[in-house]
């Protein structure tokens, strides 16, 4: 890159001077005026969620590459959106920058959310820049669901299967390897690699979303008596959840405490990434999958047949790892007996301004 362009700073452009360069990532026949216009499908819910990032709190040139840093906001938002059911169709983006932040930083942040965004047919639809004494960074993303379709965390059911879309732990263990570059030492170097890329470039998961309604469709619209197919006539399925960004068990807490429910985890049922057996003791393997956060998977609690559906059809990583109960305790079980089963609470993991 030419010198004198890398070194260029926003103050030396300024407000207008960096808009101009950023519209470039929006499409032009949505952006120019006061707000942008969606179009929506008919009879489909709008929902819309908010994310903010600050440099040193969400993330560090220590171990994010501006990038990276636009790919996971972007990701944060649309995992949000997926944990809600929703389709997404488009973001905007609130940016506070220092006058000295240089301006091929911020293009470079852009590039990263773009490149997050295109997997999904996302647009930047505007947004706003402001001066600021540390980057931040403000996301609102827009999606729609079939009002039938929307996950909730108030709606897990006594007998409901706890389902997890993928493996845990990994963004926390792919954290450490960065801040720590010593550690891991014996890990392979694909291993490794692929521990970083899931704390660098997690993928929300918008592709369990259809998989999820095929599975639902089928079964609640349909029994077979004698072969002769009749409407089914229970009540539609539900499916409470929430995704995985503060952590496994927080999620699980989260939707319980929302539900007035209670639940049993299994700790053995938690898929883990393999590299772990060789690294890590099997209580710091477990800390990393519950509390780690940023894994951006789903967890889902529905009726235990789509419910082993849905994990057929997801494949590897996907598991079933507990059972919705009365009461409002939420039990990490252990196989051995010789360990006694623990009472999860929402202090455990991070929180902001804990102390």
């Amino acid at each position: 890159m030419n010198n004198n362009l890398s070194s260029l700073r926003v103050r030396d452009i300024g407000e207008q001077g960096l808009l101009e360069r950023l519209q470039r990532f929006c499409p032009p026949d949505i952006i120019g005026d006061d707000a942008a216009v969606l179009e929506t499908l008919p009879n489909q819910s709008l929902i819309v969620t908010t994310d903010m990032l600050v440099d040193g709190v969400h993330f560090s040139d220590l171990t994010t590459s501006p990038e990276d840093a636009g790919w996971r906001a972007a990701a944060a938002n649309l995992s949000d959106l997926a944990a809600m059911g929703a389709t997404p169709v488009g973001i905007t983006v609130g940016l506070g920058l220092p006058g000295d932040v240089t301006v091929s930083w911020v293009e470079r942040l852009y590039q990263g959310m773009t490149e997050c965004l295109s997997k999904y047919h996302v647009p930047i639809v505007g947004g706003d820049i402001v001066r600021s004494p540390i980057i931040t960074l403000a996301i609102t993303a827009f999606g729609q669901a079939n009002p039938n379709f929307i996950i909730r965390r108030a709606i897990a059911q006594v007998g409901d299967a706890i389902l997890i879309t993928g493996i845990h732990g990994a963004s926390r263990a792919g954290l450490e390897l960065l801040l720590n570059p010593s550690i891991g030492q014996n890990l392979k170097t694909e291993a490794k690699a692929a521990l970083i890329t899931a704390h660098q470039r997690p993928n929300p998961r918008l592709d369990v979303l259809p998989i999820l309604w095929e599975i639902l469709e089928s079964q609640s619209k349909i029994v077979r008596l004698s072969e002769v197919e009749v409407p089914n006539l229970k009540s539609k399925i539900t499916v409470a959840g929430m995704d995985s960004s503060d952590g496994l068990a927080d999620a699980v807490l989260q939707i319980c405490r929302a539900s007035q429910v209670g639940a049993v985890i299994e700790s053995s049922k938690i898929p883990l990434p393999s590299a772990f057996e060789e690294w890590l003791t099997p209580e710091k393997s477990l800390e990393y999958a519950l509390y780690g956060g940023e894994d951006f998977e789903l967890v889902l609690c529905l009726p235990p047949e789509p419910a082993l559906a849905l994990v057929q059809k997801l494949g590897t990583g996907a598991a079933i790892i507990g059972t919705i109960t009365p009461g409002s305790n939420v039990i990490l079980h252990q196989e051995k007996a010789e360990i006694p089963d623990q009472v999860l609470n929402l202090s455990q993991g991070f929180q902001h301004f804990a102390q």
